[in-house]
């Protein structure tokens, strides 16, 4: 196994109370392999991956439990300066907003050979060469003459690239993208799917594709799992989950997709929001907003069932909401 995380918890303490952003979660990623973690803003998905990736901002963060083990190593257990060694080498992320991630002050050829220069002792010139490859790579065009621009003579999808292509240039074991295609239009962001699913499957990394939006990770992922309130509520291959949800949040999550066959009807939505992680109701915490809540819902928290053997489902009725629709 690549990736293995266990019973992870994360907190974070501020002046109103602590906020129990991550509730003991757990999955795993294999080389090769594609997870999509779905949910709604403030479900615990980025703070899961930045827990991952050792870049969350502590305080007020804080990692109050759990493993998280990477290629056999408990990743919690090493000291900064080991952790920064494993970042960029052999894991590495692709942010949501590549404009505020990318230095404004630096030519994407500078910020590119960096990587080398630091990790891979090369010289500028060596570096330089390994960044116009890179763009060529990752298909932006007039990589040789472009590799001296700065990251505001890009296009939001050419940025996106970049991103990807600083990602992808230590050739790394795994890659989380948070949200990698949220501020691109329909045709960019299908593209930039097409380009992360292309060069997994060259380099068999493991890849976590963290987003909100069911449409997306249809084609590329190879199982979902689905957190609220900081706890994964429902984990399957992803044509089961298409095929017949195993939770209300996630028939809910489905059935707000906008769909061709239905056009002139009002779009479905979830009623309510999501709780506030300082109050976290008591048994489930979605059962404010669920269509098939009952007395139990509210005060025993379900554990996640197992569904079947590669599927689980945190909710009391499981059985009902897989041969039924919950609204």
């Amino acid at each position: 196994m690549l990736l293995e995380v266990r019973d992870l918890h994360v907190e974070f303490r501020t002046r109103d109370g602590v906020a129990h952003a991550v509730n003991g979660v757990s999955y795993a990623v294999d080389a090769g392999e594609t997870l999509a973690v779905l949910g709604e803003s403030g479900s615990g998905k980025s703070v899961t991956a930045q827990a991952v990736m050792g870049i969350l901002d502590t305080p007020p963060a804080r990692v109050t439990g759990g493993e998280i083990l990477f290629q056999g190593q408990d990743l919690l257990k090493l000291k900064e300066d080991e952790r920064r060694g494993v970042r960029g080498a052999r894991m590495a992320m692709i942010f949501q907003d590549a404009l505020s991630a990318l230095n404004p002050v630096l030519s994407v050829g500078d910020q590119l050979g960096e990587m080398f220069t630091v990790h891979r002792g090369m010289s500028r010139k060596e570096a330089r060469t390994r960044a116009v490859e890179l763009m060529d790579r990752v298909r932006i065009p007039g990589a040789a003459q472009r590799v001296r621009d700065y990251p505001h003579q890009f296009s939001g999808g050419m940025r996106q690239r970049i991103m990807i292509a600083m990602a992808m240039a230590l050739e790394p074991a795994l890659i989380i993208a948070d949200e990698p295609t949220t501020a691109l239009d329909v045709t960019v962001q299908a593209q930039v799917m097409d380009l992360l699913a292309e060069l997994q499957r060259e380099y068999r990394m493991g890849l976590i594709l963290i987003t909100h939006d069911l449409g997306v990770v249809a084609d590329v992922a190879d199982r979902i799992a689905v957190m609220y309130a900081g706890r994964i509520v429902e984990s399957a291959p992803v044509h089961d989950i298409y095929k017949a949800p195993a939770h209300p949040y996630t028939r809910g999550l489905l059935d707000s997709i906008p769909r061709l066959d239905q056009k002139g009807r009002e779009l479905y939505a979830i009623k309510g929001l999501p709780p506030n992680l300082m109050h976290i109701p008591p048994g489930c915490a979605f059962h404010p907003r669920c269509p098939m809540a009952r007395d139990v819902c509210r005060t025993d928290e379900p554990p996640l069932h197992a569904v079947s053997e590669a599927r689980g489902s945190a909710c009391h009725f499981w059985r009902e909401c897989l041969h039924g629709p919950a609204h």
